[in-house]
């Protein structure tokens, strides 16, 4: 059996060759800036598209879905009935899925520290409001596809019914 000494010695050769050859020693994470990744324009539009996916998918999820539908009907009674304008807004906006957009991607922002274009601070505000747009994009697009597969269940419903009234005649 090794002793502890030669133990550590073998683990850390080895995940020394294991560091050589994956490289990871020259990968710099993105939440030290002194050891920034350069981007290319391509690649940041690529992470631009990736990272408005999840924003969307909680900005939409926390405003429409049923999961969500007590503290949404909450806050839509805090805007609409409070006296303050200070509280009529802050709740207006967790329920407005363009107003939430901003706060999920200021959020995102802060964890991945995604810039866009500008390597200072104004890529954090190109990057903050080309998420929102790209995010709000991509809700309107799932509204409108779910719209489309709503209309397609009336029709086939209307179509179910006009037929079994065929059919009892």
């Amino acid at each position: 059996m090794l002793c502890s000494a030669q133990n550590t010695t073998i683990y850390s050769r080895f995940l020394e060759l294991c560091l050589n050859t994956i490289s990871i020693r020259h990968v710099r994470l993105p939440w030290n800036s002194a050891h920034r990744i350069k981007m290319s324009l391509s690649l940041q539009i690529v992470v631009l598209l990736l990272l408005a996916l999840p924003i969307a998918c909680i900005s939409w999820t926390v405003t429409h879905e049923e999961f969500f539908r007590e503290p949404r009907e909450f806050c839509q009674n805090q805007t609409s009935h409070s006296r303050s304008l200070l509280r009529r807004k802050f709740f207006y906006v967790l329920t407005c899925e363009y107003c939430f957009s901003h706060y999920v991607a200021i959020f995102f922002l802060l964890i991945t520290r995604f810039r866009l274009l500008y390597p200072d601070w104004r890529g954090y505000v190109v990057a903050l409001f080309s998420l929102v747009w790209i995010a709000n994009q991509f809700m309107s697009i799932y509204s409108r596809l779910r719209l489309d597969i709503k209309h397609e269940h009336i029709e086939i419903k209307e179509k179910e019914h006009h037929v079994d009234k065929l059919k009892a005649a």
